[in-house]
């Protein structure tokens, strides 16, 4: 199973504590004994959900513009942004279960990248648009378009694996945001032939086509 980016010392020091844990276990007794049971079966427990929380597989690369992020549409408006002008804006929610790796929608360039402080509402609320989040906008050859990866209440840390100038192409890793959150798309609608998603679909970075545009 291949790891994602900085999910590697997330993983270790899981594995160092429950190892610990494991041989304390030979060392106490009585009550003592049961704690650290206890605290051993937690720890198991919590490596396994960071191994499935950090996996990281390869995708077969979709047509047209491809989604962002593994999880469920929670939202698709009708928006004026700064920067884009008149756009479509598609909200992914991403579980704890989901993987968390994001993916470029489009070949382009990244122009830039800004980053926010702000709150942690859980990422399925309206308010979580005031949460952490970092934006990255893209030139494309079809225009500019927007990422924002908002953090949520488990998430408490963007990891961008790009930098301003980056040309990126479509379905390569972008960034992971760790431990559930949620991120929006912005689509030019002048450019858009398609919406090829509705509310709740499940969808898989890179790999489902959530637009088709223009040629």
């Amino acid at each position: 199973m291949k790891i994602a980016q900085g999910g590697i010392s997330w993983l270790i020091s899981s594995f160092l504590i429950t190892l610990f844990l494991f041989f304390l276990i030979f060392y106490t007794d009585n009550i003592a004994r049961f704690v650290v049971y206890f605290l051993f079966a937690i720890s198991v427990l919590i490596f396994f959900v960071l191994c499935i929380f950090f996996r990281d597989p390869d995708r077969n690369i979709g047509v047209g513009i491809v989604a962002v992020a593994d999880g469920l549409v929670r939202e698709i408006v009708s928006k004026d942004d700064k920067d884009i002008g008149k756009c479509n804006m598609i909200s992914t929610f991403m579980n704890i279960h989901n993987v968390h790796v994001n993916r470029m929608p489009i070949d382009g360039v990244i122009k830039n990248i800004s980053y926010y402080k702000g709150s942690h509402i859980p990422a399925f609320k309206k308010e979580s648009e005031r949460n952490e989040r970092v934006n990255i906008l893209i030139k494309s050859k079809k225009g500019l378009f927007k990422i924002i990866l908002i953090a949520g209440t488990l998430a408490r840390r963007i990891v961008p694996y790009i930098k301003e100038g980056d040309k990126i192409k479509k379905g390569e890793r972008i960034g992971i945001i760790r431990l559930g959150s949620r991120v929006d798309v912005y689509l030019p609608k002048k450019i858009i032939k398609s919406i090829n998603v509705k509310m709740n679909d499940k969808l898989k970075a890179g790999e489902d086509t959530i637009a088709e545009i223009y040629d």
